[in-house]
């Protein structure tokens, strides 16, 4: 799997790139069938303090998977975003076996 991080907005971290970079990284393990993943961490200017964005976008068999979280640190906004990207490639492999 090939896995790319940008930083947007935001200078480069070497410790969220490696948190990031190692929770894919599981994902794979146990997801063989993920082909590349582009991720983008982000930091905007919102009042409500939610300001620190990660997004990943997952290239698998069929449709990719997307998840975007938002939160007040990037560490807390990554582990949203992989808790998610579990649930929704589960729910993806139930979809391809069912074939």
């Amino acid at each position: 799997m090939t896995t790319q991080i940008q930083f947007v907005n935001t200078k480069t971290n070497p410790h969220l790139e490696e948190m990031l970079t190692e929770g894919l990284d599981k994902l794979q393990r146990k997801y063989a069938w993920i082909i590349s993943a582009r991720a983008f961490l982000k930091e905007e200017n919102f009042d409500t303090g939610n300001n620190k964005l990660c997004e990943v976008e997952l290239s698998v068999p069929g449709p990719n998977i997307f998840t975007k979280e938002a939160s007040d640190s990037f560490e807390a906004a990554i582990a949203r975003v992989l808790k998610e990207l579990e649930t929704l490639l589960r729910k993806h492999k139930d979809r391809m076996y069912k074939h």
